[in-house]
């Protein structure tokens, strides 16, 4: 007779920490929810602006210019100086395909949202088909500077021996290492990647100007592409830090904004392309502009 106040009492509590649990998972979800606004909006911001946009082109020339320079003050044990470390494996063997996959979403979710036409949101992730199309190009043009300027070597104890055999493929099977000038294909990609995803994620800002739909979805996909962004930056800077000697970190970067400047610099304004980043998807303010 006396367990029944017991037993309710043990019902109440309960009722309050669910309630409390309930209100506590209410605020967390609400103070992530005001971050992801916050932080899309100031990184869209500052994506956005032209004069940063500039000052980015010369943090990359910067970077792999005057980076090499770092490797006399920074520890050569670190992880990032291992080939075989896990950013190295994992993401910058495959930066395009993360390239590919978070832009790639990213481009689809704000043409569509924006248009609602399946056409213009194809002709939009051309540019991707493109991006792959050069990344294919330059890995074998890289490839085909290496051959033409290469010799053939068999490694001795007293050093290295040239032979005469006159390709790589003839070098290789006979177990000799073939070595002529390299260029850093990993310099070239994430170069080209940094200036590519800078340049597709800038056309946020006009679309949350233009007020369309921006709803927390849409907002982390972008803040992931910024983020994806960042860390090809850091690798960057380790790459030119870490690997491959001076020159070919300079010309794999150079052609990387060589690449970058004859499609979206160049081609993409023309109306026989896939078009820039935020082309025909906000027709007031080419309306604006057209009466000014």
């Amino acid at each position: 007779m006396e367990r029944g106040p017991v037993v309710g009492a043990g019902l109440g509590a309960g009722t309050r920490v669910r309630a409390l649990l309930g209100c506590l998972v209410k605020v967390l979800l609400w103070v992530a929810s005001a971050l992801l606004y916050f932080g899309s909006e100031q990184a869209a911001r500052l994506l956005g602006s032209p004069c940063l946009r500039r000052l980015y082109h010369a943090w990359l020339a910067a970077v792999v210019i005057f980076g090499p320079l770092l490797q006399f003050h920074v520890n050569s044990r670190t992880i990032f100086a291992s080939h075989g470390n896990f950013f190295n494996i994992k993401f910058v063997n495959s930066a395009w395909g993360w390239t590919c996959t978070f832009l790639g979403g990213f481009v689809l979710l704000v043409v569509f949202l924006a248009t609602r036409r399946v056409a213009v949101t194809a002709r939009h992730l051309s540019r991707l088909v493109v991006g792959a199309a050069v990344w294919r190009g330059a890995g074998r043009a890289f490839l085909l500077i290496e051959d033409l300027t290469g010799s053939c070597f068999e490694p001795l104890p007293q050093g290295l021996l040239l032979h005469e055999l006159p390709d790589r493929r003839s070098c290789l099977a006979a177990g000799h290492q073939w070595r002529g000038y390299t260029v850093s294909s990993h310099t070239f990609l994430l170069t080209f990647c940094c200036l590519l995803m800078a340049e597709e994620a800038a056309v946020f800002a006009k679309y949350l100007a233009h007020g369309l739909p921006a709803g927390a979805p849409l907002r982390l996909v972008f803040l992931l592409n910024v983020l994806l962004l960042g860390l090809w930056n850091f690798l960057l800077l380790c790459t030119v830090i870490y690997f491959h000697q001076y020159t070919h970190k300079v010309v794999g970067a150079a052609v990387g904004t060589f690449a970058w400047y004859l499609t979206y610099g160049s081609w993409y304004h023309q109306p026989w392309s896939p078009g820039i980043p935020g082309h025909g998807l906000f027709p007031r303010s080419r309306s604006i502009r057209k009466n000014n």
